[in-house]
């Protein structure tokens, strides 16, 4: 079964000297592969949820359906919760930016938008209290001050720590998406 938002296009980086390779910009893409911390943490949830399958099955045989029921909800919440795991991160297409996080997905036309750059500050550790030195994608909107807006992306969030280079081309890629827009 093909997941796909879970892989990037492969024409983002077949492509590397065209920033919008794409025929059907209207589709949301995502310009980057997760990375594997986000992989991995889905990847136990799964396992988790594997369990919690199987100890489902074992508290039905006995007969008690209705504690099986919570069990096979508990599993669904952790199946469901990996596959959000798996699609958060940034969104590209001609309508606009989106920011998808575990609760809530923010959209962001590119008439909104001013600019997006990379900017070199103190970044949240995989999410965490902990900051570190780090660079961070930034958007800058018509109708709001940059101070006020989350970083798109990190080069410490869990897509990105350790691949650094992977978050140029991810970061590149997402200005020349906003500069292609915000001239038309």
């Amino acid at each position: 079964m093909p997941l796909p938002f879970l892989t990037a296009d492969r024409a983002f980086e077949a492509a590397d000297d065209v920033a919008l390779p794409f025929d059907d910009r209207d589709r949301w893409r995502r310009p980057y592969r997760p990375g594997p911390w986000r992989v991995g943490a889905a990847a136990i949830c799964l396992m988790l949820a594997s369990f919690v399958l199987f100890a489902g099955v074992i508290i039905a045989l006995t007969g008690t359906f209705g504690g099986a029921g919570v069990v096979f909800g508990l599993a669904l919440a952790i199946i469901v919760g990996a596959l959000r795991l798996l699609r958060m991160g940034i969104w590209v297409s001609a309508r606009g930016l989106r920011q998808v996080s575990f609760f809530v997905t923010r959209t962001t036309g590119w008439d909104r938008v001013t600019a997006v750059r990379t900017v070199q500050q103190p970044v949240r550790w995989l999410g965490l209290p902990r900051t570190v030195q780090g660079q961070a994608l930034l958007p800058t909107l018509r109708d709001r001050a940059a101070s006020d807006l989350p970083p798109l992306m990190t080069t410490h969030n869990a897509d990105f720590l350790g691949r650094f280079e992977a978050f140029d081309r991810a970061a590149d890629t997402i200005e020349a998406w906003a500069a292609e827009y915000r001239r038309g």
